[in-house]
């Protein structure tokens, strides 16, 4: 009886350690995300005027939910673990009630921008972990007894979660959820992706029979035309993004050349930054244009723009620029509205580079970087777990 006890109750510490491990590394992989679900918690808590804190604060919870969740999994320091672990999920069961109650128009942020819940389905989540929790700890003198070795695995993919949190930090997220994702279309007016995803049916009738046909196949004069529409075709998924902006300088909108041709765009959405950061954008802005791109500043303010770069600012949504470029100065590449590929501010492309990227196939670059970050991602979970689990 005891060892079946002993076993649901690591069968239950596994499972929520789990969910705090993938919930806390999903974060960790996006700071900015992070804080911006902080934020966001802030103005629900009315505690605003705390917003600076937000992507540090945001990054301090997620990283203590991995720990948290490595320390579960590994069974270290089994009953400080419990008590920790139920605290943090009491703390947000009972947030996430008020979510429910209040209903405010806010994602949770649980797992980033990978899985988005409905504050409903977040509560339920949160109730049935506290359960496993509680199982997990109660009655704590038969928690057992943890394996020296194990003191070793948690040591080693805490050291690992910090590098990555630090890697983070640094650069844009190895993996994309976000709807500016690599492969995703521009929605702009002089863009074609529409006429990939809708078509025109005719409905003809003919002896009592009434058929839908495309442009491709009408039928013969011997039918008879009853109504046109507009349908989405079958299987085709529209993932256009919108992306509009206006210039700086003359005031008119100008979407269409983020559509137009190859295009070099660096998304300033805070522009308050150093001059040698905007030395460093202009330095860019002059390569790309030297390798054949067209170039586009895309700010979120008019504050602090250098007259130099004040005929190249143009000006767009801070929520889209900070989704569409994690990376405060980032750099994103579209080829005929299509967004390829995304940069860091800090690891622009040089010349050689850019004169490389012009002359490639876009589909190429997409899904050569696209694979590198997903690999990576992918074999680092697996060497996490592999350590957890095996060692």
């Amino acid at each position: 009886m005891r060892y079946l006890l002993l076993r649901l109750k690591r069968f239950c510490g596994f499972i929520t350690g789990f969910v705090f491990f993938l919930s806390g590394i999903v974060k960790l992989m996006d700071p900015v995300g992070a804080g911006l679900v902080m934020k966001e918690y802030y103005e629900f808590l009315h505690l605003g005027f705390l917003s600076f804190s937000a992507k540090p604060v945001g990054v301090f919870f997620a990283l203590a939910e991995t720990v948290i969740g490595t320390a579960l999994i590994t069974g270290v320091w089994r009953r400080i673990t419990a008590q920790c672990a139920i605290a943090m999920q009491g703390f947000f069961t009972l947030l996430t009630l008020f979510l429910v109650i209040f209903n405010p128009e806010m994602d949770c942020g649980c797992f980033g921008e990978a899985i988005h819940l409905t504050h409903l389905q977040t509560f339920l989540k949160n109730i049935v972990l506290f359960a496993l929790l509680l199982t997990y700890y109660i009655p704590r003198k038969h928690l057992g007894e943890t394996r020296k070795k194990k003191y070793v695995s948690f040591a080693l993919v805490t050291a690992s979660v910090i590098a990555f949190t630090i890697y983070s930090w640094m650069t844009i997220p190895m993996m994309d959820f976000t709807a500016y994702k690599a492969g995703t279309e521009l929605q702009v007016k002089t863009s074609t992706h529409t006429e990939d995803i809708y078509e025109s049916v005719f409905t003809y009738s003919k002896d009592g029979v009434t058929e839908n046909f495309t442009l491709d196949n009408l039928p013969d004069s011997s039918w008879t035309f009853v109504s046109a529409e507009t349908r989405k075709k079958e299987g085709v998924e529209d993932t256009s993004v919108g992306l509009s902006f206006y210039s700086l300088s003359t005031g008119e909108y100008q979407d269409e050349i983020a559509a137009d041709g190859p295009v070099m765009a660096v998304s300033v959405y805070d522009t308050d930054i150093p001059g040698r950061k905007w030395e460093k954008t202009e330095a860019f802005i002059r390569r790309a244009k030297a390798a054949g791109f067209k170039t586009l500043l895309l700010c979120a303010s008019e504050k602090n723009i250098p007259e130099s770069l004040a005929e190249e600012a143009f000006i767009s949504d801070y929520k889209t620029l900070i989704s569409m470029n994690r990376s405060n100065g980032g750099v994103t590449y579209f080829k005929s509205g299509q967004l390829v590929r995304k940069w860091a501010g800090s690891k622009a492309p040089d010349l050689k580079t850019l004169e490389e990227i012009s002359s490639a196939d876009a589909t190429e670059i997409y899904i050569s970087h696209n694979s590198k970050g997903s690999l990576g991602f992918q074999s680092f979970l697996l060497y996490v777990f592999v350590v957890m689990l095996l060692l």
